[in-house]
């Protein structure tokens, strides 16, 4: 991947993210599952110096402690988690693309939080 442009659904909140993400996964965790309104999240990591805000600003919350959440105050489209697990790191919800099929997730974290009911193919699993 190179450029895309992309945001949330109103289109209020605009970003670029240049290059290929550091990783892609699916989030299983009870706490994802609250922000997203999904039985499970996918992101994409990017450091932070490729993200270029093009339009608007995310607005970020404290959902836990060490854990900001970003979402459009506008229209409530989830965006971004980050945390200081992984300073200088943004992690961007593969939804918000406007082409999220270039960023199949590679891995599942937090597996022991998956639904019973989710399957995911083959998609690897990390501890």
């Amino acid at each position: 991947m190179t450029q895309t442009w992309d945001g949330c659904l109103c289109g209020e909140v605009r970003f670029r993210a240049s290059g290929a993400p550091k990783w892609t996964i699916w989030c299983h965790c009870q706490s994802c599952r609250k922000h997203s309104g999904a039985p499970a999240s996918a992101f994409a990591a990017f450091d932070e110096a490729v993200v270029e805000m093009i339009g608007g600003e995310i607005t970020k919350f404290r959902s836990s402690p060490g854990v900001l959440r970003g979402f459009c105050s506008t229209c409530g489209s989830t965006l971004t988690c980050e945390g200081d697990r992984s300073p200088g790191e943004l992690h961007l919800h593969i939804g918000a693309f406007d082409q999220p099929e270039r960023l199949a997730p590679m891995v599942e974290v937090n597996p022991e939080e998956r639904l019973p009911w989710v399957h995911l193919g083959n998609v690897g699993k990390e501890g």
